[in-house]
């Protein structure tokens, strides 16, 4: 499996270096991903898709198999609301919602959920 991500405050980027991921970084939206992927995003504004996340997944959401996002607590209803939309039209599955740049039991609990993908 091959592993998509974009991060824009570092959160997410610090996820996928704890994982230890080789992972492809989204920066303009015009980056290609032939095969199937695991995205991991960040929650934009107030529960919004990432307007480079969303470039991308026109070009390149037929590969996608699931998604991970991180969000923030205090936006409330808005946590992680990206995961829900990119999973809802995507048909896949939000797979986790990490708070920020996620604790340790967050890595653990990502991993065993790569493993099974």
């Amino acid at each position: 499996m091959k592993y998509v991500y974009a991060s824009r405050t570092g959160n997410v980027q610090s996820i996928v270096s704890d994982l230890g991921l080789d992972a492809l970084c989204i920066q303009s939206g015009d980056e290609v991903m032939e095969e199937p992927f695991i995205l991991f995003t960040y929650t934009d504004g107030y529960g919004d898709i990432p307007m480079e996340v969303e470039s991308f997944l026109m070009a390149n959401g037929q590969n996608l198999k699931g998604v991970i996002v991180s969000g923030d607590t205090s936006y409330g209803e808005a946590y992680c609301q990206a995961g829900d939309k990119i999973a809802d039209e995507y048909g896949v599955e939000c797979l986790y919602k990490v708070e920020n740049a996620g604790e340790a039991a967050d890595i653990e609990a990502i991993q065993a959920i790569l493993s099974n993908v």
